[in-house]
């Protein structure tokens, strides 16, 4: 009996969340190249919709558009969607009643972030809502609920009654994910120094990675800034030590662009220790880039033995360490972590995950 595992792409047309979108293509090409013997994989898109990735056995394109579908599936309406396996590599999913015993129909979705819980305050409050709205969908109706780490799952057990539904399957680096030939080039167009750290993480949490670059007397360039949010990160710069010139504020980059600046970093600091998937952490270990992170469930359960965890109050020192005497032991031990991760074992963890139920 063929069995057929049915991926939501919803994000294929219009991309609301750029590394989400990019994960979900990541983990259904490796579900094609990982499934068993007997099994295929087929996808499920929303109007004007293509995967582009090949191997699918198939794909069912929805009648609405992404928008739509999100507002439809809120509400629990999923009409054209059909039953069978369907994994959600985010919160879209078709969140409705079905019978699992009887018809082997399955729904697991995923969540990558858990701000809408604990953090609702840094975005905007519709996305929060809709994403408190779905989890309480998938607490009727989901037959499991992915998360990437342990702390993660742990905080969500107490966010939701969920039991043992709860799964842990990693994320990894996007596939392919290197410096450019141009890096250099494309460093300059940014205008970039030779030597700065790179910072990424909440607005909040960024002031102490401000402070641990003026003890270190180098450059900094922040990541995925808010639009708009410039002029206030430059104050914070200012006010932290760090000369206003001297801080390097970008928003959200394309990867090629991204993979340059970070290749050039003399360390890469994750001063977010909030529950959320560390993109730019994993990217940097994947670039054998030194990393510094404060301490956390998500850092310890993700960077591990791969980086420098600490204590806030003595980053300004680790930051120190790792742009001096510890940089290659740092880069070293950044790149042999991140090859514990890739999108092949996460499509392996999927289709255990999907046997077991």
């Amino acid at each position: 009996m063929s069995v057929i595992l049915r991926v939501v792409l919803d994000q294929v047309a219009q991309i609301v969340d750029a590394d989400q979108a990019g994960a979900a293509l990541d983990l259904a090409a490796g579900l094609v190249q990982t499934a068993p013997s007997g099994c295929s994989v087929e996808a499920i898109l929303p109007a004007g919709g293509s995967a582009g990735i090949a191997g699918l056995t198939g794909t069912r394109t929805l009648g609405l558009a992404r928008r739509e579908l999100a507002a439809s599936w809120q509400l629990g309406l999923a009409p054209g969607v059909g039953g069978g396996l369907i994994h959600a590599p985010s919160m879209m999913a078709p969140l409705v009643k079905h019978d699992r015993l009887h018809n082997d129909d399955q729904v697991a979705v995923t969540l990558w972030d858990l701000s809408p819980w604990d953090a609702p305050s840094t975005l905007p409050k519709s996305t929060a809502a809709w994403h408190r709205g779905m989890l309480r969908r998938a607490v009727r109706h989901a037959d499991a609920v992915v998360v990437p780490t342990h702390a993660m799952a742990a905080r969500l057990s107490e966010i939701a009654r969920l039991g043992d539904r709860v799964r842990v399957i990693a994320g990894a680096p996007p596939e392919g994910f290197s410096a450019p030939d141009d890096a250099a080039a494309r460093r300059e167009e940014h205008t970039l120094p030779a030597e700065y750290l790179v910072l990424a993480g909440s607005f909040g949490d960024l002031e102490q990675g401000f402070r641990a670059a003026a003890a270190a007397d180098t450059d900094v360039v922040v990541l995925d800034a808010a639009e708009g949010a410039e002029p206030r990160l430059a104050e914070m710069a200012a006010a932290a030590g760090l000369a206003e010139r001297r801080a390097h504020i970008r928003g959200a980059l394309h990867s090629a662009d991204r993979a340059a600046v970070l290749a050039g970093a003399s360390a890469f600091v994750a001063t977010n220790p909030a529950g959320v998937w560390p993109w730019r952490a994993m990217e940097a270990m994947a670039l054998g880039v030194p990393i510094v992170a404060v301490d956390s469930g998500v850092h310890r359960d993700v960077i591990a033995e791969g980086g420098s965890l600490v204590a806030s109050e003595v980053l300004a020192d680790a930051v120190a360490e790792a742009v001096g005497a510890g940089s290659k032991r740092l880069s070293v031990l950044a790149g042999d972590r991140a090859r514990a991760f890739s999108w092949a074992s996460s499509a392996e963890r999927v289709w255990s995950l999907h046997a077991d139920l």
